[in-house]
C-alpha cells in the first residue's frame, strides 16, 4: 500500500477538492480510446477541522461533487479532527448547529461520532466507514471527538480563552496512557513492554526528524552557494505543433459524423456543415472548430485530455458543441470520444455551478495525471474570482513551494463587449502580478490558428506549466478572426504577431495590444487613413516575449513611439505588467505611452452607451497621431 500526502497550504479546507481530483486521476486508466476507472485503485481520506468543516464553503462545494459523473471517486472517507475549539473560538461562535458534522447531512453522508479516547471504538469506526464506502460507493464521515492538549500552534496559551476546558484537559491522561492502562489491565502487555514500545516509537520519530533537518541544511548550503533554488528555469525546447492538412480533413469529418438514425438539432446542422465546408475550401476555420481539431489531433497522438467547466460540452456561447443531443430522443453522442485510431481518451463534463472546488479538483487531477492536458473553463472569465485561493496557493505558487507544476489550462472568456463589469474581465492583471520565476504561462490569442497551436504546444511541450488563457467571446464568430487550413498545417504559435499588409517605411507609431481590441482597431473607419500606425499583437504575455517584441520594433525604421493600448482600466489589464518591461527594453529614442480606460474601481461600465463611448475613444485615440500620448495620461475632465 502507498500513502500519498497532498501538498497542503495553510488554508484550511482547500486541499479537499485537490485530493479528490488526484484520486480520480489515480483511479483512471488513460490509454486507448476510452477512459476506464477503478474506484478501488485509490481511496481519498480527507482530514477536516471541526471549526473549518462548517465554516469553509469549499467543503460544501466538495461534498456536492461526490456523486457527479465527472467527479465521483467512489466515495471519500472524511474525518473531522474535532478539538472542540477553532483557534480560540468556542463552538457556539463557530457554527449554528449542534454538531460540527451537521453540514454533511445535506448530502446524505452518514456520520459516525466516536470518542477519540476510545481506541477500540475509533478502529471500529474506521472499519465501518471503509465498509460503507466499499458497499455503496458514497462519502462517509467520522466525527472524531477529542480535545487539543496544547495551544493552536503548540506554543499558544489556550487557557487565555478556554480556562475551564484546559483545567480539565491538564488533569486528563493522554489517550496513549489510557490505552496502555487498559491493555495492561487485560494482560495484553506488561508495563515494561508498554514503556519499551513508547520509547521505540519516539526514537524512530526523533531519528526521522534529525534526518529531515540534515536534508534541509544540505539544501540550504547548496542554495547559499549558488544563489538559486534548485529549479530549472531555462526555456523549454519548442515542439512542432503543425498537423498535416489531410489529417485535419479526416479528423474534421469524424468530428461532424453521427451514428445512423441520430437526429441533429436543425439549428446545428448548418454550423456543422460550415465546419465541413471550411476544411474542404481551407478557409474560414472558426475558434471552436480549431479547438476541436486540436483536441482530436492530440487524442490520435496518444495524449489524454480532460475538459470540464460550466456548460463546457456545448460552450457558454453555443460555440463548441462537442457533445450532441438527438433532437428527438435526447440521446447524447460525443464524436471526439469516438475517433477511429484514437490512442488516448477524452473526458468531457459539464461542471456544477462551482469554481473553488471544481478548479481545485482539476488541479489535483493534473498533478496526478501529468501526461494529461487538463482544461478548466469558466462560464465567464471573472468567475475565476471565486477560485482565487486555488490560484494563489496551488497553481501559481506550487512550483516554488513544493516543486510541483502541471499542464493545467484555464480558459477564461475575456473581452469588452458592453456586457457590464461582471462579464468583461477575467482579471488578467492578477495573473500577471502572480507570474514570476517561470511559474505559469499567460496568453491572449487573436486567431483560431494561434489557439490551435497553443493548445497543442501546452500538451506536448517538455516543461509543464499551468496556462492561463484569456479566451474570446465576440471573436468566436467574427469573420475577420478566422484561420486557413495551412495556418494549422504549416504554422506554429507566435508569441507576437505583426499587422500584415503595411509599408514599414511609413510607420511612426507602433500600437501594441493583446486580444480582442486588435479587431476594434483594424476595423475602425479611420484605420485605412493612418498608414503611419502599425498594430502589433502580444499573444503571449508571460513569459515576457522580449526578443519577439524587439524584432517587431526593428521592422519599422522610422518608428518614433510605442503605445500600449488596452480595453481594461489603467489599474487593470496588462498595462502595469507590460509598461515597465517595455520601458526597460525599448530603444531610448522611442517615446512610450498608454491608451485605455482611466483608473476604475469596477472592471467595466454598467451601461452600454457608456461602454461604447469609452471604447470609441480608446480606438480613435490610438489611431490619431495628432493626439500626444503619455504613460501617465491625465484623467478625463471632471474626474478626481
Amino acid at each position: 500500500m502507498v500513502v500519498r500526502l497532498e501538498s497542503n497550504p495553510s488554508h484550511l479546507e482547500y486541499v479537499a477538492p485537490v485530493a479528490a481530483g488526484a484520486t480520480r486521476a489515480a483511479q483512471t486508466t488513460r490509454q486507448g480510446p476510452h477512459a476506464h476507472r477503478d474506484t478501488n485503485a485509490a481511496i481519498p481520506v480527507i482530514l477536516h477541522g471541526d471549526a473549518a468543516f462548517p465554516g469553509q464553503g469549499v467543503v460544501a462545494e466538495t461534498l456536492n461533487l461526490q456523486a457527479l459523473d465527472g467527479y465521483t471517486v467512489g466515495g471519500t472517507i472524511h474525518l473531522i479532527q474535532n478539538n472542540q475549539v477553532g483557534f480560540t473560538t468556542d463552538p457556539d461562535d463557530a457554527r449554528s448547529t449542534t454538531w460540527a458534522s451537521d453540514l454533511a447531512k445535506g448530502y446524505d453522508v452518514p456520520i459516525i461520532h466516536v470518542n477519540a479516547d476510545d481506541v477500540a471504538a475509533c478502529i471500529s469506526a474506521v472499519r465501518l466507514a471503509f465498509a460503507f464506502r466499499q458497499e455503496f460507493g458514497h462519502d462517509v464521515l467520522i466525527d472524531l471527538i477529542g480535545y487539543r492538549r496544547f495551544g493552536h500552534n503548540e506554543a499558544d496559551e489556550p487557557a487565555y480563552t478556554q480556562p475551564e476546558m484546559y483545567q480539565v484537559i491538564k488533569q486528563h491522561p493522554p489517550v496513549r496512557e489510557l490505552f496502555a492502562i487498559a491493555l495492561i489491565e487485560q494482560g495484553v502487555v506488561t508495563e515494561q513492554e508498554s514503556t519499551e514500545m513508547t520509547d521505540e516509537v519516539w526514537a524512530a520519530l526523533a531519528d526521522a526528524h534529525d534526518r529531515l533537518k540534515e536534508r534541509i541544511a544540505a539544501a540550504q548550503t547548496i542554495e547559499r552557494a549558488t544563489g538559486e533554488y534548485q529549479l530549472d528555469r531555462t526555456p523549454s525546447p519548442e515542439v512542432s505543433t503543425a498537423v498535416p492538412a489531410e489529417r485535419l480533413r479526416v479528423l474534421g469529418e469524424e468530428l461532424v459524423s453521427v451514428p445512423d438514425g441520430f437526429t441533429i438539432h436543425p439549428k446545428l446542422v448548418g454550423q456543422l456543415e460550415q465546419r465541413r465546408e471550411a476544411l474542404r475550401t481551407g478557409e474560414a476555420i472558426v475558434w471552436a472548430h480549431a479547438e476541436a481539431l486540436a483536441f482530436a489531433s492530440l487524442l490520435i497522438e496518444g495524449i489524454p485530455i480532460r475538459l470540464t467547466g460550466q456548460d463546457s460540452e456545448r460552450g457558454t456561447f453555443s460555440q463548441r458543441h462537442l457533445v450532441l443531443h438527438d433532437h428527438k430522443t435526447g440521446q447524447r453522442y460525443c464524436p471526439v470520444q469516438h475517433l477511429p485510431g484514437a490512442l488516448a481518451p477524452m473526458e468531457l463534463h459539464d461542471s456544477p455551478l462551482s469554481e473553488m472546488a471544481c478548479l481545485g479538483f482539476e488541479y489535483g487531477y493534473s498533478q496526478e495525471g501529468p501526461e494529461t492536458l487538463v482544461l478548466w473553463e469558466a462560464q465567464f472569465g471573472d468567475f475565476v474570482n471565486s477560485a482565487q485561493v486555488i490560484v494563489d496557493h496551488f497553481i501559481v505558487s506550487g512550483l516554488a513551494k513544493w516543486g510541483q507544476t502541471s499542464r493545467l489550462t484555464l480558459l477564461l472568456p475575456h473581452g469588452y463587449e458592453g456586457s457590464g463589469p461582471e462579464h468583461s474581465s477575467a482579471r488578467l492583471e492578477r495573473f500577471l502580478q502572480l507570474a514570476a520565476e517561470g511559474n505559469i504561462r499567460v496568453a491572449n490569442c487573436t486567431t483560431p490558428a494561434q489557439y490551435f497551436h497553443l493548445l497543442r504546444r501546452q500538451a506536448r511541450i517538455a516543461k509543464q506549466r499551468p496556462l492561463v488563457l484569456m479566451s474570446p467571446k465576440s471573436l468566436l464568430r467574427l469573420p475577420q478572426a478566422t484561420s486557413r487550413i495551412e495556418d494549422l498545417a504549416e504554422g506554429r504559435f507566435q508569441p507576437v504577431l505583426a499587422e500584415p499588409g503595411l509599408d514599414p517605411e511609413l510607420v511612426t507609431r507602433l500600437v501594441l495590444c493583446s486580444g480582442k481590441i486588435y479587431y476594434d482597431l483594424i476595423g475602425h473607419a479611420e484605420r485605412e487613413r493612418t498608414p503611419e500606425v502599425a498594430i502589433g499583437r502580444v499573444e503571449l504575455l508571460y513569459p515576457f516575449p522580449q526578443a519577439e517584441i524587439l524584432a517587431l520594433v526593428s521592422q519599422y525604421p522610422r518608428l518614433q513611439e510605442v503605445v500600449w493600448v488596452q480595453e481594461e482600466p489603467r489599474n487593470m489589464g496588462a498595462r502595469a505588467f507590460m509598461s515597465p518591461r517595455l520601458l526597460q527594453v525599448l530603444p531610448e529614442q522611442l517615446r512610450f505611452g498608454y491608451i485605455g480606460r482611466p483608473e476604475r474601481a469596477a472592471s467595466g461600465e454598467g451601461y452600454p452607451i457608456a461602454h461604447a463611448l469609452q471604447q470609441s475613444r480608446i480606438v480613435s485615440s490610438a489611431l490619431d497621431l495628432s493626439e500626444p500620448v503619455s504613460q501617465y495620461p491625465r484623467k478625463l475632465p471632471g474626474e478626481r
